[in-house]
């Protein structure tokens, strides 16, 4: 099976650079999803799309073993891109102006898919089901239009009941800040809870000679930006590692009239549900504070983030099967967990499992960029590592 997956480099390439250059945001990811679909269905997989209850943009591929017994392994990559221009020269650049795969989506796709296609060929030699599951909206999330909640993809298709009958559930990610050919697995915490919120002030406009009769929505934001640092510094128990920053702020039409209404967006970061909930509180308490010392309303939304939490056996698991494939020296055993958020959190947190880095960076190959930047790229030769290490998790795990 190893070997099999290594015969697949090509094609694997193949898959990355066409999603690469046809990237998606969010849940609008239909050309993605019928891309992996149709390959599912080709393979022999059962297949079930529109998974989701509340966008409905999720695919499942379902593939059993020949053998007797084995466990149910559910094996998750995210499709969606983010809303950055590419400044790569390349072949494949990105075809969709301000938009680009900078977090290595185009790549979690295709691996998966290579596992998908690797263990099909080969089901008479393992046991258990398999789920793939292709996610939508990992980078973000967006209003529910059955309930109004802000939901990323995860939490959408749990909610469809992926999770169902799961015993063990893994994902990789390509991690640019690690050597290609090795691979990165946190003993506990990988990744913090990222919240995202929206806080809009509303006030009253009028004219810059008259501001007794209004109510300055400016004046409220830069109040509650001062208390929200405030809270920060003074709210959270200094032990836990959080951090909270805002990214935008839209107030005002005109020069001379006093702003009505202002929009300001952020995230926060923490690894303790008791921090999380401490933010979170104290966001709602300082809005409605600042509303009601100025004579203004307020309403705020948010994104809840969880963290993503390995399972002690698991790690076990991923330990042995990455040094079968890149060697033990280069199975790193990480310590200090990453603030960055992933809604793979949201699995974890219902079914033991790992969130696995792969070594993506190649400074010989000037593939150096981070995450998330304009000029990111991998080492493409992961990728069959990326194939194998899911094989091997799901073969010798059974």
């Amino acid at each position: 099976m190893l070997n099999f997956a290594d015969s697949l480099h090509e094609e694997l390439v193949a898959i990355r650079r066409d999603l690469h250059g046809h990237p998606e945001l969010l849940y609008s990811t239909d050309r993605t999803a019928s891309i992996v679909a149709g390959l599912l269905e080709e393979w022999g997989l059962h297949v079930v799309t529109g998974v989701g209850p509340h966008f409905g943009k999720g695919v499942v591929g379902t593939l059993r073993g020949s053998l007797p017994g084995g466990r149910t392994i559910l094996l998750r990559a995210d499709m969606d891109a983010l809303p950055i221009q590419e400044l790569n020269e390349i072949d494949y650049r990105s075809e969709v102006d301000g938009v680009m795969h900078a977090c290595g989506h185009d790549a979690h796709t295709a691996m998966l898919l290579g596992a998908a296609k690797t263990l099909a060929a080969h089901r008479d030699h393992w046991a258990g089901e398999i789920r793939f599951v292709f996610q939508p909206a990992e980078e973000g999330a967006l209003p529910s239009p059955l309930d109004g909640r802000l939901l990323s993809g995860g939490r959408d298709m749990i909610e469809a009941g992926i999770l169902d009958g799961v015993d063990r559930c893994y994902a990789l990610h390509v991690w640019p800040e690690l050597a290609a050919g090795t691979i990165g697995i946190h003993e506990r915490y990988a990744m913090a809870a990222s919240s995202h919120f929206h806080v809009t002030l509303q006030g009253k406009n009028g004219h810059h000679s008259t501001p007794h009769l209004a109510v300055d929505a400016i004046q409220m934001t830069a109040a509650y930006i001062q208390a929200i640092n405030g809270l920060m510094a003074h709210g959270v128990d200094p032990t836990e590692s959080a951090v909270l920053a805002f990214g935008t702020v839209q107030a005002g039409t005109v020069i001379n009239a006093i702003a009505e209404r202002s929009v300001i967006s952020g995230t926060f970061r923490a690894f303790s549900k008791e921090t999380v909930a401490a933010i979170t509180e104290g966001l709602h308490r300082h809005a409605q504070a600042v509303s009601l010392s100025y004579g203004g309303s307020y309403e705020l939304s948010f994104r809840e983030g969880i963290a993503v939490v390995n399972d002690a056996e698991a790690v076990r698991e991923v330990i042995r099967s990455g040094a079968a494939i890149v060697g033990r020296s280069r199975m790193l055993q990480l310590d200090a967990p990453s603030l960055a958020g992933e809604d793979f959190g949201w699995y974890l947190e219902r079914v033991p499992g790992a969130f696995i880095l792969l070594g993506c960076g190649n400074a010989e190959q000037g593939i150096t960029d981070g995450l998330h930047r304009p000029r990111f790229n991998l080492d493409e030769s992961v990728l069959t590592h990326g194939v194998k290490l899911l094989v091997h998790l799901v073969v010798d795990g059974q």
